[in-house]
Formats: C-alpha cells, sequence, structure tokens
C-alpha cells in the first residue's frame, strides 16, 4: 500500500458510499510491504476518492502518558497513561489520531459509524479525565492511506482479508 497524496485527511469521508468502513483489513501472509506486514487496520473511509485506516496491532515504544508530556498536557488516568501510542500508519506520522467511542464531535472528527469516531485535534485529548472524554479510546501516530482504486486492487490481489470489526477486540 501506498500513502495517500498530500498526506491529508480532508475529503475522506465527505461524500460516504460505505464500501469497507468500520472493517478490519487484515494483511495476509504474502504482503509485500515491510511497512504492513501482519498488520490489522480498522478502516474508517473508503470510497471512490481513496481509502484510509489506523493500523491498531503496532504498539510503538512511547507511552500515552510520554506523548501527553510532548504536547503538553497534564498526564491523564493511570489505566490511560500506561496504554502504548499505536504505529498508525506511515502518512502523517508525526500527528497524532484518535480511534475513538462514542463517536462525539470534536473540533476534527470524522464519524465511521454509529459508535466509533477517528479525531485528530487535541481538544479530545484535553477532555481525558473530565466527563466528556470518550469511553474507548486508542491512540495512533499517522494513518494508512490509498489512492483511489489502490486498495481494492490490492484485495483482488489477495493482499488483504476484510472482516468486521467488533468494537470489543478493537477497544
Amino acid at each position: 500500500p501506498c500513502c495517500h497524496p498530500g498526506g491529508a485527511t480532508e475529503g475522506y469521508g465527505m461524500t460516504k458510499n460505505p464500501y469497507l468502513d468500520g472493517q478490519l483489513l487484515i494483511a495476509m501472509p504474502g504482503m509485500s510491504d515491510p511497512r504492513f506486514d501482519r498488520s490489522v487496520i480498522y478502516m474508517c473511509a473508503h470510497s471512490e476518492q481513496g481509502a484510509m485506516g489506523i493500523v491498531v496491532n503496532k504498539p510503538t515504544d512511547m507511552s500515552v502518558a510520554l506523548l501527553f508530556e510532548r504536547i503538553e498536557l497534564a498526564h491523564p488516568d493511570a489505566e490511560l497513561s500506561g496504554q502504548p501510542v499505536l504505529f498508525g500508519g506511515p502518512v502523517q506520522g508525526d500527528r497524532a489520531f484518535i480511534l475513538h467511542k462514542p463517536a462525539k464531535p470534536w473540533q476534527a472528527t470524522m464519524k465511521i459509524s454509529g459508535e466509533i469516531a477517528l479525531t485528530s485535534s487535541k481538544d479530545i485529548l484535553e477532555s481525558i479525565g473530565g466527563e466528556t472524554a470518550p469511553e474507548s479510546m486508542l491512540v495512533a501516530l499517522g494513518y494508512a492511506g490509498w489512492v483511489p482504486g489502490q486498495l481494492d486492487s490490492e484485495i483482488l490481489q489477495n493482499a488483504w482479508l476484510t472482516v468486521p470489526a467488533d468494537d470489543e477486540i478493537l477497544f
């Protein structure tokens, strides 16, 4: 898989044709791209305009507590502090993307399903520990992106297996 040119998430999900939105992509054993070997990706948007998702099974060496220190926020609660920040994908690797439920609106939120959303604004992190904080969340740096038709082609080449996502497994 390649990255979406320009590295922007704007435009994704604008005209929602729910192809694989909310599904999991599992890299098949023959995955030729080492960045995605053994990856499980939660699909956030998939349409004729391209696709984007968050790798949900590759923790980095950074904890959520360390991320909070780096962006000068108060430490989150103990349970979240020790959670690893995930490698979300190779696009915009210096930007945090928060996959969360419930799908409350924040400054930069893309609703994926009735229960799950993706947010890339700092206001969601500032809410941690307060009444408006999400019930469940994953924090990732970067995302995986595909240009129009690319993911469909990779699926036809058996690079990916698609399965329905389960919130219990995801979070």
